[in-house]
């Protein structure tokens, strides 16, 4: 079972700012961010990670970069795991591109946008980018590892969506909140999601148990529910 924790990056300054930033460079955590990204470096801190995977734009490598230190850990980054690239839509003000009639499609119909201009993708491209990151580095790093991906909102929330077996049309209802992480544990037969918009608490149940498994087998969820992880 390869459990992948997907945090989402802290607060940056184009959140503040209420612009779309996607891909544009120079995008780089807040003052509240980095706190963010620094007490998830503190919260984590005794999860042995097999692996720190990033996008590469700047607000996610600077929060991973947080949950690197003091790990004999070198960052690795997957354009993959990059946000959306929503074309012409980038740098635009939310205020504003709320108003497109593509908006209502990317809320109510999201497997069928796509973003204008000829740097823009769909979002079911998006999620199959994603899920492929996600599931290529489980296969890496093996079946007993917990490893971190720094992604972006909307990448995060399509993970688990499939993760959770709905269709990409129900991605948003599913919240990620920036500095927020979720929790998906990979088996052969099915993941299972444990956490979704966790923003603070124990982490206790992420740390390995040798010997103590949760579910008859991996890949078997628990009748009646379980007892829950022990710390």
């Amino acid at each position: 079972m390869t459990t992948v924790i997907l945090l989402r990056h802290g607060r940056s300054t184009a959140n503040t700012g209420g612009v779309l930033a996607g891909w544009t460079p120079g995008v780089e955590l807040d003052e509240t961010g980095q706190a963010q990204a620094r007490a998830m470096g503190e919260r984590l801190a005794k999860v042995p990670l097999a692996a720190v995977v990033s996008s590469p734009l700047e607000r996610c490598r600077q929060t991973a970069a947080a949950v690197l230190a003091g790990r004999d850990l070198e960052p690795a980054t997957d354009d993959r795991l990059g946000e959306a690239r929503y074309g012409d839509w980038t740098g635009r003000p939310l205020e504003e591109l709320a108003k497109e009639p593509l908006w209502k499609v990317v809320q109510q119909h999201p497997s069928a946008a796509v973003f204008p201009g000829p740097e823009g993708e769909g979002l079911a491209h998006t999620q199959a980018r994603a899920v492929a990151a996600v599931r290529e580095w489980n296969a890496r790093l093996g079946p007993d590892a917990v490893w971190l991906a720094c992604s972006h909102g909307d990448v995060i929330k399509a993970v688990l969506a499939d993760a959770l077996g709905l269709h990409l049309d129900q991605f948003q209802r599913i919240v990620v909140d920036p500095a927020s992480i979720s929790v998906v544990s990979y088996t052969e037969t099915r993941p299972f999601v444990a956490r979704i918009n966790d923003t603070g608490g124990d982490v206790a149940a992420l740390l390995p148990h040798p010997g103590e498994g949760r579910r008859g087998t991996d890949s078997d969820a628990v009748v009646g529910g379980g007892a829950g992880a022990t710390a």
